[in-house]
């Protein structure tokens, strides 16, 4: 019986603070590591790619690619945190409290920077699209350099303020040895659930609520104008179909970010690597970078100057 017990225990030499291990099958520990190590290798590759394809080629260098960039790096670094959820498989952490509160803190930031990012987003489509005429004097390449660095900046002073506790004396409330967690007291948990979720998500919906609106209505208005001057040529149109598209696109991307962050956390880190299958699927600019990566056409000179739209 005292070896059962032992066997159950995180570390059986801790036999009195010590956590108990998850109770799983071998078969279910291995399939759900074969899974969690897929997910992680399959999103920090494709988001590398996006990361790689966004930075090198000089006509990729556009306001809305810089946030895509932000988003990629976000979710390049949650691939790469999940390598620690492999190592709870078990439910037990063996890396010691300094590194549970890296790895808490880290996860933490990266989700701030996420959302930020998603924000962004929502603004920037929401320019484009309500307010084409201008869109390219407030959105300019330098202003959205600031706003993403803001919003990286933003996310790790608010996250360290957050987990000030945690930081400070890594494993405080870690109730037994073998556990990860960090907590923070009932009034910060109110402030970051509106900060980090209710707040960032209603921003989102609005937006893209106006967006959708506006875009339909123009549809129609351009529609109704064609039919009206067939005769006279060409049509002069408020919004490109380009930015229509993109507005499209990127609203796949925010649907399906609220959905995985609604769920389970397992949901939100799968959305990390559903992002450049999307960016695939509608962008042609990312099918040709990838072409012209895996082809290691990338090392030619000159290659960031290469025609990629």
């Amino acid at each position: 019986m005292e070896t059962l017990e032992e066997d159950e225990l995180c570390f059986p030499q801790l036999l009195n603070t010590s956590c108990t291990k998850l109770k799983r099958s071998q078969f279910e520990a291995i399939l759900t590591y074969i899974i969690l190590s897929s997910i992680s290798l399959l999103t920090t590759t494709l988001n590398l790619l996006v990361i790689i394809s966004i930075s090198h080629f000089k006509q990729l260098h556009t306001p809305t690619n810089v946030l895509l960039l932000s988003l990629a790096v976000s979710d390049f670094f949650v691939g790469l945190i999940m390598f620690f959820q492999i190592v709870l498989i078990n439910g037990c952490w063996f890396l010691g409290d300094i590194m549970c509160t890296v790895y808490q803190y880290t996860a933490y930031v990266i989700t701030s920077a996420s959302v930020g990012t998603m924000v962004l987003i929502s603004v920037d489509r929401y320019v484009a699209i309500c307010d084409p005429l201008h869109y390219s004097t407030k959105v300019t390449l330098k202003r959205v350099q600031v706003c993403v660095c803001v919003c990286w900046i933003c996310s790790v002073i608010y996250q360290s303020f957050l987990l000030k506790d945690n930081l400070e004396q890594p494993g405080k409330y870690i109730p037994c040895s073998g556990q990860c967690v960090v907590t923070g007291d009932y009034i910060a948990g109110l402030a970051d659930l509106f900060f980090s979720f209710i707040g960032p998500v209603t921003v989102v919906v609005v937006l893209y609520m106006r967006v959708f609106v506006v875009a339909v209505s123009q549809a129609r208005a351009m529609r109704s104008h064609v039919v009206s001057v067939t005769f006279k040529g060409t049509v002069s149109v408020t919004v490109k179909k380009s930015e229509l598209k993109a507005a499209l696109t990127l609203g796949v991307v925010v649907v399906i970010f609220l959905i995985c962050l609604s769920f389970v956390i397992c949901l939100f880190y799968f959305n990390s690597c559903l992002n450049p299958l999307i960016y695939a699927f509608f962008y042609p600019w990312f099918r040709k970078c990838l072409k012209i990566i895996i082809t290691l056409q990338l090392l030619q000179p000159d290659s960031c100057e290469a025609n990629i739209l």
